[in-house]
């Protein structure tokens, strides 16, 4: 398949671009964790890339920056180079799972080079010369969680069936007699929550709550999907909510240990624009929805709560929120006020994404793909956030924190694992 001469950013993908100011390069990344047993060499997996890569257009693509007035643009990268993109690390040494994920971090928040495509593959090798684990980095304004699985389903060994690249459930759109001009403004400041039930009110100050440096260490928790989507049902939910529900929980402990836990917390979840990419449509197609959930000790009251939430939203048309959020986003930047803005922004105390993923092992190279581990690195005042994906019967949440504001996300990690163990053997 061969990638297009030119093509134009989307709206999506002119505001990361735009809003790229921080001390953290604005990158998702994924740890691939392979079979322990297995045997892959370095060679196969280059042979592997060199093979697949033409089957993700963008992958091959380099930005174009040309300056005001004319916008960027995606251009054939003509001295495109593997070997520019690749690069080898060694497991570091005690070679624990706690090492793979702290290396995994510091290479997501690496910034990327511009002059070549945004995005590198760093493979991890095991002591004796063969890959242990791949670590996939893209510069965000190539593509949204959503496309970043896409690109993963490219590169993997066919399977034998596809497994789907859609966002977590969500609730289903609804018709609307409002003229569309009129619908989509209105629903895009709905979905923001700045209007509707619950007037917005400024986010209580925390001590995790303030602005971050260019570092950042991850940590996870891992419970069986079948426990969680029970647990959702019975709360007459989705496995989001159930998610919500434990990050809330784990991080309102967490703020407790140094002071005092506000009565609520917001948490900004990215709500999707489609229901399912491909590898030749990546690109960022993206809202966000603010969730405003009360601090309750109790983990049942405090799903219940965050189910009664989602039912209010109910009806708004997905990603609506992208367009109001998009214009006002890029307006900071071109003045210079954006950085500033996120740095003392009171609207969101924490981000978190969900993404459902293959429910089947995937294979690279003929090795077992053991785990996959997102990474997302969140810009501004926000010092732990979560990135949440499905794979393979496993539900792992993955915390991202600054480590120069909270040193140890095995902290939030370990609250995170109790809220999730209280939450699936609740009944309701």
């Amino acid at each position: 398949m061969t990638a297009p001469a030119t093509t134009r950013l989307g709206p999506g993908d002119r505001t990361v671009l735009a809003t790229d100011r921080g001390p953290a390069p604005m990158n998702i990344a994924a740890l691939i964790e392979l079979d322990p047993c297995g045997s892959v060499s370095p060679a196969t997996i280059t042979g592997l890339l060199l093979d697949r890569i033409g089957r993700v257009p963008r992958l091959l693509q380099r930005l174009d920056r040309p300056g005001w007035p004319r916008s960027p643009r995606w251009v054939d990268d003509a001295r495109f180079d593997l070997d520019r993109q690749l690069a080898t690390a060694h497991w570091p040494s005690p070679g624990g799972r706690a090492a793979l994920l702290d290396l995994a971090a510091d290479l997501a928040t690496r910034r990327l080079p511009h002059d070549r495509p945004v995005w590198s593959a760093t493979l991890v090798l095991r002591d004796d010369g063969t890959v242990g684990a791949l670590v996939i980095v893209l510069h965000h304004v190539l593509t949204d969680g959503l496309g970043g699985l896409a690109v993963l389903a490219a590169l993997a060994d066919p399977p034998d069936r596809p497994f789907p690249t859609r966002p977590a459930a969500s609730p289903p759109d609804r018709p609307s007699a409002r003229p569309p001009r009129a619908r989509a403004a209105v629903s895009g400041l709905r979905e923001l929550g700045l209007i509707g039930r619950g007037r917005p009110r400024l986010a209580a100050r925390t001590w995790l709550n303030v602005p971050t440096g260019p570092r950042r260490r991850v940590a996870v928790a891992e419970v069986p999907l079948a426990e969680v989507v029970a647990a959702a049902r019975l709360a007459g939910g989705t496995v989001n909510d159930v998610v919500l529900a434990a990050v809330t929980g784990a991080l309102a402990r967490t703020i407790g240990l140094r002071g005092p836990t506000p009565d609520r917390l917001v948490v900004s979840v990215p709500v999707s624009g489609r229901r399912t990419a491909t590898a030749g449509e990546l690109g960022n197609v993206t809202g966000v929805r603010a969730v405003a959930v009360p601090t309750l000790t109790d983990d049942a009251a405090r799903l219940a709560a965050i189910v009664s939430l989602g039912r209010d939203i109910g009806g708004v048309p997905r990603a609506s929120s992208s367009g109001p959020l998009g214009v006002a986003f890029r307006l900071l930047a071109r003045v210079g006020l954006f950085r500033l803005f996120i740095d003392h922004q009171r609207f969101v105390h924490t981000f978190e994404t969900n993404l459902r993923g293959p429910g089947e092992r995937l294979r690279l190279a003929g090795s077992a793909v053991r785990g996959i581990v997102p990474i997302t690195v969140a810009p501004g005042n926000v010092a732990v956030s979560f990135a949440t994906l499905s794979y393979a019967g496993t539900l792992g949440i993955t915390v991202v924190a600054d480590p120069d504001v909270l040193a140890d996300p095995w902290i939030v990690a370990t609250e995170l694992s109790a809220s999730l163990r209280e939450l699936t053997r609740t009944r309701f």
